[in-house]
């Protein structure tokens, strides 16, 4: 009896293998935010504000995609590399708003 607890507890602790499936859609995902900032720049008649902001929240969602399906950043067990990213990025903001303070001041 206990060989049969000991399988289905290992079972359990196993790690899933998700299959092709969600790539394919975060690669589909990929595709379609980069054709839509293509297709915002490639709009000659649309404002420019309008399409920086475009392209600038098509880069984000397409950062999110990234860490989360190809960098396996929603997946347990991932805490400390998503604190240093956060910690890293904050630290890349500050030296690029600093860098832009000190040039233009």
């Amino acid at each position: 009896m206990s060989t049969q607890h000991s399988a289905s507890d290992s079972a359990k602790h196993r790690h899933r293998h998700e299959g092709p499936g969600k790539h394919i859609v975060a690669f589909i995902f990929s595709i379609v935010l980069t054709l839509i900032a293509f297709a915002a720049v490639m709009a000659g008649e649309v404002n420019k504000t309008f399409t920086y902001i475009i392209i600038i929240v098509m880069a984000v969602l397409q950062v999110i995609v990234q860490l989360a399906y190809w960098m396996h950043m929603k997946d347990r067990g991932h805490l400390m590399p998503i604190i240093f990213l956060f910690g890293g990025a904050l630290i890349a903001f500050t030296a690029i708003i600093m860098a832009v303070y000190w040039v233009w001041w």
